[in-house]
Order: C-alpha cells, then structure tokens, then sequence
C-alpha cells in the first residue's frame, strides 16, 4: 500500500485535522472514514484514484493525528471541522464519499453545501435514522425493546463498547483484529502489513464513546427515531445521491440501504455488491474503484 504524507490545518474551533492529499487533476472527491478507523484506510483507495481525481482524505476530529479538543455529541460536529477544512483549501465543487459512519457525516455535510456538492457516495453508510443501541440482559444479548439514549449508558455498554475502549488502553491489537474478523473482514481481510498500520491508526482513536451517541441521536427524516425526533435535513442535500453497499454487511445490514433509498427516492441510486459486507475496499476493491469512478462522473 503506497502511503500518503499527512498534513494539517487548524480549524476555527481551535481543532487541528489531519488530512491526506493525492492527484493533481481532474474533479475533487473528499473521503470521509468510519468509526475505529481514519484515512489510512483511504490509501488503497487513492491509489486507485489519484490519476483521475483530486484527493482529499481526512481524519475526523479524535481520529488518527486530529486532535481532539472540543467533546462531539453529533455526526453535525465533525461536518463542521471538514468544512471549515475545505474552505481552507478552497474546494469550490466536490464529490463527497463516506464509509459507514463518514456517511452519515458527509450527508451533513451536503445539506450545508448544497450546490457545491456535485454527487454524495455512501458506501456501508449509517442509515438516514442513525445506528441504534440496546440495553443488554444478563446474557449480554440485546433487549430489543429498550434503546439506549444517554451517553453515560452507552459508555457502560459491555458489548460493543468497553471490550473496544479496554482494547485502546490495553493496545491489545488481537483483540481489535478479533473483533474486526468477526464483522468487518470476515470475508477478506487486508494484507499483513496493511491490517498493522491500520491496527495503528485504530488505536489513536480518542472518541469512541461521542461517536456512538453521535451515531444514535443521528436522524436527518421527518419521523422519530426512538431516541431523538428526525430533523428533516434530508431535504436540504440537493446532490443526488449513490448508495453503495455490501449485501452481506454485518455492521450495517443492507435493510438501511434499502430504507434510504425508499427516503430519497429518485434522487438516490441504490447499487448492491453481492459479495461484500461492511469493507467492500479490501472485499473487492478493483469493483468499488470501477463503481465509484462511473457513479462519480
């Protein structure tokens, strides 16, 4: 994997956001990351893309070599630091391309830029209604009935949330390897040497907990999602829109990619990959570059 050199801007918040560049010509397309993740991720990516397209990748604010000064309650938050980083750069028009929690963060993004966004890509994006939590029973099975709304019991959460958090005090790499087979590689995983320094990149992330409640208060519909009312942001993104999504997605199930595309309407297009889940990068990543590349144009 050929690796980019990082750079830095700080924000007017007073955030520092480390990004990545590549490619000198053609249309600009900003990639945004998930969660336990930042853009070294992106690298394969942009490789693939950097004779065609103007790069930019980020880490969001508490990910990666960004800081993390001001505590997040929203996916809003990190638009926010993104477009202030774009203004910086003097990006006029662009492409928005978010994986799995960085969807949900460049559909905010959109509904303030609105005609400046020529086209947003969602790959395993978070749905338009957020990413629910559930308490758990004495089992640590889900209680399917009973959401979790605060961040203080999120924070306690024993299933999906302190196994990771102890993973990142403990540097324990299996552990995150564990968990990532199970549900993000388990179809193909990344090369050794690229699964370490993705391994790396995971471990500087200091917001795990924000970006969960971030995830759950996540609504841009018109209907209650359980936990917070929708605020109807939907309908300021004027770009159309591209749904791509792995049909065998453990983290997101594919149901969210149907549930968004029925909310869009004709604006989005809804195209499936059969054999790929939550990483359709490293599942597939030759047919993600040829999708993006035609969805993109």
């Amino acid at each position: 994997m050929k690796q980019y050199p990082i750079n830095f801007y700080t924000c007017s918040n007073g955030e520092t956001i480390a990004y990545r560049k590549a490619g000198k010509q053609g249309p600009v397309v900003v990639l945004v990351h998930g969660n336990m993740s930042s853009s070294v991720h992106w690298q394969t990516t942009m490789e693939k893309l950097e004779n065609d397209f103007q790069l930019i990748a980020p880490d969001m604010r508490g990910f990666g070599d960004s800081s993390y000064i001001n505590e997040l309650n929203s996916l809003y938050d990190f638009g926010t630091d993104l477009l202030d980083l774009l203004k910086f750069l003097k990006v006029d028009t662009c492409t928005l391309v978010g994986w799995s929690t960085g969807g949900g963060v460049v559909l905010e993004m959109a509904a303030v830029l609105k005609e400046k966004v020529k086209k947003v890509v969602l790959l395993d994006s978070v749905g338009l209604t957020g990413y629910p939590m559930f308490k758990k029973d004495a089992n640590y099975q889900p209680i399917l009935t009973e959401l979790l709304t605060k961040k203080e019991d999120i924070a306690v959460d024993p299933v999906q949330v302190l196994p990771i958090v102890a993973a990142y005090a403990n540097r324990d790499k299996n552990m995150l390897k564990m968990i990532w087979n199970a549900l993000i590689y388990n179809m193909n995983q990344p090369s050794e040497a690229d699964y370490e320094l993705y391994l790396d990149a995971m471990l500087k992330q200091r917001n795990i907990v924000d970006v969960d409640y971030g995830l759950v208060v996540f609504n841009m519909t018109h209907d209650h999602n359980g936990v917070v009312a929708g605020s109807g942001r939907m309908d300021l993104i004027t770009a159309d829109i591209v749904i791509l999504h792995g049909e065998k997605d453990l983290v997101v199930p594919v149901m969210y990619a149907h549930d968004m595309k029925k909310r869009f309407g004709d604006k989005a297009e809804l195209v499936l990959f059969e054999n790929a889940g939550h990483s359709v990068i490293t599942d597939d990543l030759d047919l993600f570059i040829t999708t993006l590349k035609e969805k993109s144009a």
